[in-house]
């Protein structure tokens, strides 16, 4: 049985999510500036495909590449068939043995790969509402995987925070909701990039 039929996790679900705000970016928007500092719409597009490409890399026990400084090079002139062909070679990537294979995980050892990628919702529920806001699209983020994502910012926000992979963490309105209380926690101050028709 593949994992893409396997459903305990939020995984595939923060995929699709992720992929509808991908799909929806105007042509024109890509160069807009995000929520991630110094980094533009297709920057933070390139980080999230440099995420699968990193998974298929750790399957294999080679070096990842490296993501982090101008990532936007990996989206190329196509964001959206840039995006499915890193989504669909991860994909295929998955076998039930890979799913089984130790990965080391920070300071916390090793985890099974298929425990690893419950914890990446955090990363494409957040960068999915960090590019909608940047380029100005309405987005609904699943309130279970707002649940999920917050449940690993709590243990592993601290440890990225100390890496330099996180800002400081913002203070969030009395009575705020989950979600608004993990972006402030993740350092994302939503005033800065309020949704398309809130006033800024």
């Amino acid at each position: 049985m593949s994992f893409m039929t396997r459903e305990p996790s939020g995984y595939e679900r923060a995929l699709d999510l992720f992929e509808g705000v991908v799909v929806g970016v105007p042509e024109d928007a890509w160069g807009l500036p995000s929520p991630c500092e110094a980094w533009s719409a297709a920057d933070l597009l390139g980080h999230v495909i440099g995420g699968q490409l990193e998974i298929i890399a750790l399957i294999g026990g080679e070096e990842p590449p490296d993501a982090a400084d101008a990532p936007g090079r990996l989206v190329g002139g196509d964001p959206v068939a840039s995006w499915r062909r890193a989504r669909a070679a991860c994909a295929a990537a998955l076998t039930p043995e890979a799913l089984a294979t130790p990965i080391p995980f920070g300071g916390f050892g090793e985890l099974p790969l298929r425990d690893l990628l419950d914890t990446y919702v955090l990363e494409l529920l957040v960068h999915a509402w960090d590019l909608a806001r940047a380029t100005g699209l309405p987005v609904c983020l699943d309130p279970d995987l707002v649940h999920r994502a917050s449940a690993t910012a709590q243990v592993i926000g601290t440890t990225m925070r100390k890496e330099g992979l996180l800002g400081p963490a913002l203070t969030p309105p009395r009575g705020a909701g989950e979600l608004t209380r993990l972006l402030a926690f993740l350092g994302r101050d939503e005033s800065a990039f309020p949704e398309k028709g809130e006033p800024a």
